[in-house]
């Protein structure tokens, strides 16, 4: 495996971007993996890794480059610390244009690389970027494949919420959803499936875990379901990616 981290040109500057993909073989799919809010950490590059070892040449960037931010830290369990706001305050600078734009210049990099193949592209985005990774199938005709894993915000009232997404893109959406989940109740879960039925998309619940489930290092983790997270991304990615 090759692992390196490049800062990639974007229009309002440079966004620092982990990317694992084989060392030989190739060129490979591309995955435009968006992190979760509390940031670029060892556990999203060894998923990132894990992604990478099925075939795909993967992009994780640091959607908190803006504020010259990278690495949180250790999170409190108290929704009122420091860190927790901060964690907030951070999301909150970030919307759909601004991520459509850097992905625009994260698919600029990987067309001049040789390990990349930019016509087969597939993107996922957990908690708050399960959204990101959705609008990137409706924003890039080439995302031929797009997963939220737990997102948040998947119904809302603009024109861009994930809910629409199938009337604007032809390729396969999937939703992973925790049946525990106070970020994305069961009643947004509920309007979701209604307006996906009938369309190339899945809404799976995954009974009896909490927001988070997919991660190793958090208390919610849970093997079972993160294992079957990972059984739907890769069949997935092996229905609409395969060159």
């Amino acid at each position: 495996m090759i692992d390196q981290q490049i800062d990639i040109p974007t229009r309002d500057g440079k966004v620092a971007t982990f990317i694992s993909h084989p060392e030989r073989g190739g060129p490979f799919p591309v995955i435009l993996f968006y992190m979760d809010a509390p940031g670029i950490r060892e556990e999203l590059r060894d998923m990132a890794r894990r992604l990478a070892t099925s075939g795909y040449y993967v992009m994780l960037p640091n959607m908190y480059y803006r504020e010259g931010v990278m690495e949180l830290g250790p999170l409190s369990a108290d929704p009122e610390s420091p860190e927790r706001k901060r964690m907030s305050a951070l999301m909150a600078t970030l919307t759909i244009p601004m991520v459509m734009e850097d992905t625009k210049g994260l698919l600029a990099y990987a067309k001049s690389q040789k390990a990349a193949n930019t016509s087969l592209v597939g993107s996922v985005g957990y908690c708050m970027s399960g959204r990101y990774a959705i609008n990137a199938a409706t924003h890039f005709p080439d995302v031929k494949a797009a997963a939220s894993i737990y997102g948040v915000r998947l119904v809302t009232e603009e024109p861009d919420s994930p809910h629409l997404a199938q009337s604007k893109t032809g390729a396969e959406l999937y939703f992973g959803c925790a049946e525990i989940d106070s970020y994305a109740p069961m009643e947004m879960v509920d309007k979701l499936k209604r307006a996906m039925e009938g369309k190339n998309a899945e809404v799976e619940i995954y009974p009896a875990v909490h927001h988070g489930f997919a991660f190793p290092k958090r208390p919610v983790y849970d093997r079972d379901a993160a294992e079957r997270h990972w059984e739907r991304l890769l069949a997935l990615y092996r229905r609409n990616l395969s060159p």
